[in-house]
């Protein structure tokens, strides 16, 4: 029995230490910089977006970069590419934390326990949502009411981009199902670097709509810029409330009035649209 039970502990033991170092791995990407303290969206300032690459050096791709985020997302650029495939999301409930970053709200998952995306075969793992208003991304020049966030981070080592941002676009309307849940938690940190233990959410709440949606590569759209972040914008509009986009900027203390980064040039970048074949055909 002694020495059955040796493999079977290593087992146990590999499992749990594969496990914490995928953890650790995922929380080591550069994401989005913390310290609000460190930029800003107010026009003018020293801090703003045109001088977020002149505030550290580690932040020169907001810059210096030539795939930066957001775009305009233009009809005549974009080319259908069916194959594709639909989002492949495995997102699950988990325990999650509500932070008042300054420059935005944000809702963090536990590292790894909220599921995931699947793009071109690689399994990108959810940490956060965020917001901003108005949205940053725009569509043939028009900008919307708010945009939502959905950061992923794959661990795997022989994947090049290991970043991947889905962002949902609203317009004003009905009030959105999922912010209304946060809004108590979100009124009670007005004005106060905090944060707040939620519990158990289930990011599936976060409605996607249609199954269309716009890829392309670029960047994070907050310090330090991060190149090589995979985009998929749905393209199907939800609906929010301008109490709730009001919240949003109310709670925040950066004394901006909006915290969308400016359009950025495509340069040489494709950008992608899938739709299913049906819709296609139909149309």
């Amino acid at each position: 029995m002694k020495n059955q039970s040796k493999p079977i502990l290593f087992s146990a033991f590999s499992l749990f230490l594969l496990l914490a170092l995928g953890s650790a791995a995922a929380s080591s990407i550069p994401v989005e910089a913390e310290d609000e303290r460190e930029f800003d969206y107010i026009p003018g300032s020293e801090k703003g977006p045109m001088h977020w690459g002149e505030l550290r050096k580690d932040w020169e791709a907001c810059k210096k970069g030539e795939m930066q985020s957001p775009i305009d997302l233009s009809s005549e650029r974009v080319q259908v590419m069916p194959k594709l495939g639909e989002i492949e999301r495995n997102h699950k409930p988990s325990n999650a934390t509500l932070k008042n970053r300054g420059h935005d709200i944000s809702l963090q998952w536990d590292t790894g326990n909220a599921g995931s995306i699947k793009i071109n075969g690689t399994e990108y793992f959810l940490q956060q949502c965020h917001w901003h208003s108005p949205s940053e991304h725009t569509i043939n020049g028009r900008r919307y009411a708010l945009e939502l966030h959905m950061v992923h981070v794959t661990t795997d080592p022989n994947v090049k981009n290991n970043i991947a941002v889905v962002g949902l676009l609203y317009k004003t309307g009905v009030p959105d199902a999922f912010l209304s849940k946060l809004m108590g938690s979100v009124w009670s940190m007005i004005d106060k670097e905090d944060e707040r233990k939620m519990g158990t959410i289930d990011p599936r709440e976060i409605k996607m709509g249609g199954k269309n949606y716009l890829r392309y590569t670029g960047s994070l759209t907050v310090p330090p810029c991060t190149e090589g972040v995979i985009w998929t914008i749905n393209k199907k509009m939800g609906t929010v409330s301008k109490d709730q986009i009001k919240l949003l900027r109310e709670a925040v203390h950066d004394y901006a009035e909006k915290n969308a980064r400016p359009v950025q040039q495509l340069n040489r970048r494709e950008i992608h649209f899938y739709q299913p074949n049906e819709a296609a055909t139909r149309n």
